[in-house]
């Protein structure tokens, strides 16, 4: 069927389909067009234009969105999604003085999720998470990362693995899964540490990859969890098995990560809280995408990554929820893109392009989402009337989302 949405108010983030992702000045552009049509071909894409342009095109359904804007779904490259109970007794803890890292140490953190998920069932692992996923997708989220790494042990993560697959699917919205083995030292190898990795790079990886569970390989590398030795390796491992490298850096210590990630050509590096001149110039001219995620820094109280070093150099910034349990509870993209402004001084067309377009770049989807391009999936937000798409970040904690449409068709 073909729809024609008409006198949109802001057609926002109209590219050709060939841009993959916009790095620094360019993040300052949001090409958009003023009273727009946007035509529809079932769940795609096929043309837009501004509504004084003549001769409208033929449509089967005609739908009149006077005074309201229509940008493109967020797309949502680093969450944890599948994970089992909460860990709101840590929060309370943090405000009364623990840092993130001693209730770690005191076997809080990572591994009090790892506990709770081994205990639990596939089925209401994937119930809690099929739930959450709605939820984001009522949030205007059309595209989605999930990472495993709440398991620990090879049994609890192939049941995060195959889960994420029955979310894949389940939705319409395109999802990637990311093996995340190396999230934590799990406690029975607390003492061994090089021993779990041996476990991941020459068991669990070419399992994974065999039963084609995952695009992706991650590792948290951090002081007190992998360390650069342990980084390479996985990361080796799982590109010789056909698995994009991705990595957790800088949250807490920067130590080299960032090189290495580019080493072995990443895809994106994220977190980034932390950040040195020397990871600032390797990144430069690389093709990985840094991401950084403020509602971890909201919620944990640490430093918000420096957009403003890396735009200013020139460089891509994407932007993610980090959705999880322990580090930031919400995946509310939009309160996301408003931390950004009001947090990492973006601008809003810097916030909204790092979280469509360079979002889907750092889950290998810019041919598929990320932007108002015609062959693309049609699956973007439509506003409320307001005055102009630097509301969306200004109005924060208020949903300016009238509706959210998926594959040409706006969710019940």
């Amino acid at each position: 069927m073909r729809i024609l949405l008409t006198h949109i108010k802001e057609l926002v983030q109209i590219r050709e389909s060939s841009v993959q992702k916009v790095s620094g000045r360019s993040m300052r552009e949001l090409p958009s067009l003023e009273n727009a049509f946007l035509l529809l071909d079932n769940d795609r894409i096929a043309g837009f234009g501004t509504m004084n342009e003549g001769t409208l095109p033929p449509a089967d359904k005609i739908i009149q969105v006077a005074g309201k804007t229509i940008l493109p779904t967020w797309c949502d490259s680093h969450t944890h999604i599948v994970y089992a109970g909460h860990r709101e007794q840590e929060f309370v803890d943090r405000i009364k003085g623990l840092t993130y890292q001693e209730i770690a140490a005191k076997g809080g953190g990572i591994l009090n999720s790892a506990k709770k998920l081994r205990e639990t069932s596939e089925d209401i692992l994937y119930e809690a998470a099929k739930k959450r996923v709605e939820e984001v997708m009522q949030l205007g989220t059309g595209a989605l990362e999930i990472k495993s790494g709440y398991g620990l042990t090879l049994e609890a993560e192939l049941k995060m693995l195959r889960v994420i697959q029955r979310l894949k699917q389940y939705f319409p919205i395109p999802i990637k899964a990311t093996f995340l083995g190396a999230h934590a030292i799990p406690a029975e190898f607390k003492e061994q540490p090089t021993a779990y990795v041996d476990q991941l790079v020459n068991e669990w990886i070419p399992v994974i990859a065999q039963e084609q569970l995952a695009d992706f390989i991650d590792v948290f590398c951090e002081k007190g969890y992998f360390n650069l030795t342990d980084t390479e390796r996985i990361l080796e491992a799982g590109t010789n098995y056909g698995l994009s490298p991705k990595i957790h850096v800088n949250q807490f210590n920067a130590f080299g990560g960032v090189a290495l990630g580019i080493k072995h050509q990443a895809l994106s590096v994220d977190h980034l809280e932390e950040l040195t001149a020397d990871d600032v110039e390797v990144l430069q001219g690389s093709n990985t995408m840094p991401v950084a995620l403020p509602g971890c820094s909201f919620f944990l109280g640490i430093p918000y990554t420096p957009a403003r070093t890396l735009i200013d150099a020139g460089i891509p910034l994407a932007l993610a929820s980090d959705y999880n349990p322990g580090s930031a509870p919400s995946g509310n993209m939009n309160f996301v893109v408003s931390a950004a402004c009001v947090k990492m001084r973006m601008t809003p067309e810097e916030a909204i392009n790092a979280a469509t377009l360079n979002g889907a770049y750092a889950m290998n989807l810019s041919s598929e989402v990320g932007s108002i391009s015609v062959g693309k999936k049609a699956n973007f937000i439509l506003t409320k009337e307001i005055p102009s798409h630097a509301y969306l970040p200004y109005s924060f904690g208020h949903s300016q989302i009238e509706e959210v449409w998926i594959d040409g068709k706006p969710l019940a």
